[in-house]
């Protein structure tokens, strides 16, 4: 009764979202109309209800006159029919993140504590019996770094993008009780107007985006939703606290940031180089000091106050005569601020020069020569408000802009640098070679290199000369560890603090980067003590370098040159850890455990050695690539390795899905913010749950058989290849312009060239989603299979969070996945013997999986405990299915044509349904 009851109540609440979606769909059907005619609307809707049939009847007669339908369609007809799906599913995707936005307000207007809000962590730390004093020392530790990455996963160009902006808040508007009825025909031939020229634009990159192009894009969140919102998320985290614990005076400390490799990760792009990352490096200052004026310029028309009136402290009176004598200001347009009496707007225009000679590198006008001397003016200017008692300005847009300072500095986002462990190995092998060192580095061993590297570390004599001639990749790699010298030097430290080495393999890949970083002062001993301006962190990716993971670290801690980095006072080190090739190489469930297992011993092994240790993850969007909610991410971490910090990847289509809509990334970052806080006070109660002995055990065993099930398959069946190739849009994805770096580390179709995010793109568009799921069911079921297996399966899943995790992501992973399509894309492999194994392979394993999951969880079917989720994507697919149909179709007669015109018509088609699926699915890589 109470299940049916939560039902009613859940369709009432999402009541509006189906008006939202019907209410598109028209305006779009009358789109169509105007576009293409009734022909266009009839056909579309025919093929949906055949494929909505499809799902309900599976009739082989019925799919045969689908697809029948499809080829019958002209080149002109079934490309507007393909636009027409995936318009549909852009619309949709609008309407539920106006949806998410209205549910947001609502509990807010109910003033009820939605589910991982700040407001209710706060008040369960209050209810649990947490005093102010511990609160406080949580706040100490909390540190959350969000860093974005332009990592191709984002199908949809910025262009259409801006678009969808427009319909969202279009249809924001339609809420509003207080339209009139002419208001409201307005608004919606707005609407329209809005869907028309989504149709009519081209969603199509006609060019593949250049690495500035991806910066400006980043940057474009930071404009648009970033900027503002992280201050929110702090200020809503201090009034949550002055709520519950009233007696204390709370200033919580800048704990969530944003980090950034867009212009810094050089791993497999050419195109990155150190031209491009100082570019990126001056963009982002001229950005954020522009959005310092802007806020200055709002701000001094709220400073009115006059000596005639207010009291001022003689420290601003004694600030203004400084600037006065080191600050020009004629070149600011209006000159001093015409009223002497209104001391704030006279020095915030001295403060607007300041920051305008700054950006523009007019330094003898006077200007700042860091974002702290910015902030002390604007503090100086708090001081004395409150003097007065203008709390409300002080604690208003002033306080705003003192966070913002705080958080963005003159750098706006720390810039990582990332590069392969192996183009250090090779610039360095032809350094050593030209200076008679050693004659083949890269063929040393492991100790060898350890050896000689220490050696050349306590050497004072550097190993290169700017008169030396070296090969172009040799002397890029030179050049970017002199640009970091000046980057620190013009931008400040916080401009680039880490250096990230990819396939981090051995201790020597971390001390190579360290040789290099002393060839430039950036390392020294000092004393005999060595000191360290840039931190060096590997980034662990693989099933073998996870394993060894341990060995490698405690040789560089141990080694005479390790220097750690120091955060909140603490020495620290931070680690990455890579989701997509530990996935790609050991399947989802070993990778899984592989990197839960990885942290706990590197967590150990760190505190034995006095260390603090952040963990870096470097998720992507996809399930495949260890995505999901943000939230649910960090709950699942072990919550022991939580106090040195977070530090975890944002790329691709997540940045638009959670950052484009200030409330939504409010709402995502509040329910990081709200995980953070309950799994920090877990671990202080030491109610963390820490996994029993057994299922350490058990997973182990889960692991090794799920491992051997995914390997025999991809790597020792030589077939598997060629299936994936063939049986998946991957040849295609390549053509999609949707990133500046090439699909492949190298020029070859070698499996382990290819980058994960190809890789669970193409899985994903073929309805498979294989990396997400494969191999789980063998792995879970040889435990089933045993005595009393199930029950400690279920046991694991009802106590222990990583493992629930777990499951529940196999249970979204299962829910989108759809092998009856999969079958589809199946028939376009070449050798029919190998296509009906694999597929077999594949079925069997899908259905064992769904059996198992179900079993530990007590399910009828999968994702019954998230039926929104649930009735979501059953009502999405009878719409995708079509887009799926179309690109089986389209991929067999362009990868078969012998006129090329007619492939590249079939070629752009087929990319149209990418963008489409990729809208459906609301996943890509």
């Amino acid at each position: 009764m109470s299940s049916g009851v939560h039902e009613l109540d859940q369709q009432e609440k999402d009541q509006p979202l189906r008006k939202d979606v019907r209410y598109l769909g028209n305006i779009l059907g009358e789109v169509l109309v105007m576009q293409g005619g009734q022909e266009l609307l009839d056909r579309v809707e025919k093929i949906r209800e055949m494929t909505k049939e499809l799902r309900t009847s599976d009739l082989p007669e019925l799919l045969e006159q689908c697809k029948e339908e499809i080829k019958q369609l002209s080149p002109q007809m079934r490309r507007d029919v393909i636009r027409a799906f995936a318009t549909y599913f852009q619309l949709v995707n609008i309407a539920e993140q106006n949806h998410r936005i209205r549910r947001h307000r609502a509990y807010q207007r109910d003033q009820d504590a939605q589910r991982y809000s700040i407001e209710g962590a706060v008040r369960s730390l209050k209810e649990s019996g947490m005093d102010a004093e511990g609160v406080a020392q949580i706040l100490e530790q909390l540190s959350l770094e969000l860093v974005m990455t332009a990592h191709p996963t984002e199908a949809v160009r910025g262009t259409i993008l801006d678009i969808h902006h427009r319909i969202s808040q279009g249809v924001a508007r339609m809420d509003d009780p207080l339209l009139s009825e002419k208001e409201y025909e307005s608004l919606r031939d707005e609407l329209k107007g809005d869907v028309l020229t989504l149709w009519q634009s081209d969603e199509l990159r006609q060019r593949k985006p250049t690495v500035m192009d991806e910066v400006r894009n980043g940057l474009y969140y930071l404009d648009e939703t970033l900027f503002d919102v992280l201050p929110q998320v702090h200020r809503e985290l201090e009034h949550s606290l002055k709520r519950h614990y009233p007696k204390r005076d709370w200033r919580v400390p800048c704990y969530l940031t944003f980090g950034s490799w867009i212009g810094g990760d050089r791993d497999g792009n050419p195109w990155v180089t150190p031209e491009v990352t100082w570019n990126t490096l001056e963009l982002q200052r001229d950005s954020v000091i522009r959005k310092y004026e802007a806020s200055l310029q709002r701000l001094v028309k709220k400073l009115s106050h006059s000596t005639r009136v207010v009291q001022f402290p003689s420290t601003l009176l004694q600030s203004l005569k400084k600037d006065g004598e080191e600050v020009v200001i004629s070149d600011m347009g209006e000159g001093e601020w015409r009223n002497e009496d209104e001391l704030y707007r006279c020095k915030c225009t001295y403060m607007l020069a300041r920051l305008n000679h700054t950006r523009l590198g007019a330094e003898k006008q006077g200007y700042y020569e860091s974002a702290d001397e910015l902030l002390k003016d604007l503090q100086l200017i708090d001081q004395s408000l409150r003097g007065h008692n203008a709390h409300a300005i002080a604690d208003g847009d002033l306080a705003t802009l003192i966070r913002q300072v705080e958080l963005f500095g003159f750098h706006l986002l720390t810039l990582d640098i990332r590069q392969d462990s192996g183009e250090h190995e090779s610039a360095l092998t032809e350094i050593l070679s030209s200076q008679g060192i050693v004659e083949d580095y890269a063929g040393l061993s492991e100790e060898e290199k350890v050896a000689l590297l220490t050696e050349l570390l306590q050497d004072p004599r550097p190993i290169t000369s700017s008169f030396m001639d070296f090969s172009d990749d040799t002397r890029q790699c030179i050049d970017l560890f002199a640009l970091i010298v000046r980057a620190k030097k013009e931008f400040g430290e916080d401009a680039i603090r880490n250096y990230l080495i990819s396939m981090t393999q051995g201790t020597s890949d971390l001390l190579e980067v360290v040789l290099f970083a002393k060839e430039v002062g950036l390392w020294r001993q000092q004393k005999g003590t060595p000191v360290s301006r840039l931190h060096v962190a590997p980034l662990l990716e693989t099933i073998d370098d996870l394993h060894r993971s341990v060995e490698i670290m405690e040789a560089y801690y141990l080694h005479p040159a390790y220097v750690p980095g120091v955060m909140k006072d603490k020495p620290y080190q931070e680690i990455m850890l890579g989701y997509s090739d530990s996935n790609k190489d050991g399947g989802m469930l070993t990778a899984n455990w592989e990197l839960y297992r990885a942290q706990e011993e590197l967590y150990a092994l760190s505190k034995r050695n006095g260390l603090d240790v952040r963990f870096f993850h470097g998720r992507g969007g996809a399930l495949g690539r260890g995505g999901g909610p943000l939230n649910q991410s960090i709950q699942a971490q072990p919550p022991a390795t939580l106090g040195g910090g977070v530090k975890i990847t944002e790329q691709g289509e997540v940045l638009s899905s959670r950052y484009a809509l200030k409330p939504i990334a409010f709402r995502s970052l509040e329910q990081a913010t709200s995980a953070l806080l309950i799994s920090h006070a877990t671990s202080r109660r030491g109610e963390e749950g820490a996994p029993q002995a057994k299922w350490i055990e058990t997973m182990v065993e889960i692991s090794a058989n799920a491992l051997t099930k995914y390997q025999n398959l991809v790597f020792d069946d030589p077939r598997f290849l060629d299936y994936f190739n063939e049986s998946t849009p991957l040849p295609e994805i390549g053509e999609l312009k949707i990133g500046s770096r090439p699909t492949r580390r190298k020029n070859s179709r070698a499996f382990e060239n290819l980058r994960a995010i190809p890789w669970v793109f193409s899985w994903t568009q073929s309805r498979n989603l294989f990396p997400a799921w494969f191999a789980a069911g063998t792995g879970l079921s040889h435990i089933a299979s045993q005595p009393g297996g199930v029950d400690r399966l279920r046991e694991m899943y009802q106590s222990w969070i990583y493992f629930r995790s777990l499951i529940d992501n196999l249970q979204m992973a299962l829910a989108k996945a759809d092998l009856v399509i999969a079958r589809e894309y199946s028939t376009l492999t070449k050798d029919s013997a190998v296509r009906d194994d694999i597929y077999r392979q594949m079925e069997e394993e899908y259905g064992k999986t769904k059996e198992i999951v179900l079993a530990i969880t007590g399910q009828t079917e999968i994702l019954d405990h998230i039926p929104v989720i649930q009735e979501s994507i059953r009502l999405r697919n009878p719409y995708v299915d079509p887009l799926s149909f179309i690109q089986v179709y389209l991929l067999g007669l362009s990868r078969n044509a012998e006129n090329p015109a007619m492939r590249e018509d079939e070629l752009e088609q087929v990319l149209l349904t990418i963008n489409g699926i990729a809208a459906g699915l609301r996943n890509t890589g």
